[in-house]
């Protein structure tokens, strides 16, 4: 069974949400010049395209955090 890779971003709480997004906030910020992810969120919340947006960059986000923690599993200790 597939599952949605960001049900788990809607039920993250504040802090997970936080960190996610300053896994990603300069990188969208340098591909998007003159906008900020604050705005791609605001925007989210009445646009389709922008929703598909920012998404598809906390499920980068995802991925990075992901790779972050196996990263550090996987060092000696």
């Amino acid at each position: 069974m597939r599952t949605d890779p960001h049900q788990h971003l809607e039920s993250a709480g504040a802090w997970d949400r936080t960190y996610l997004e300053s896994l990603i906030r300069e990188d969208f910020e340098r591909c998007h010049p003159g906008e900020m992810l604050d705005d791609l969120k605001r925007r989210a919340s009445f646009s389709r395209e922008d929703r598909g947006l920012l998404r598809d960059w906390m499920a980068v986000a995802t991925a990075r955090a992901a790779a972050a923690c196996q990263a550090k599993a996987s060092s000696p200790r």
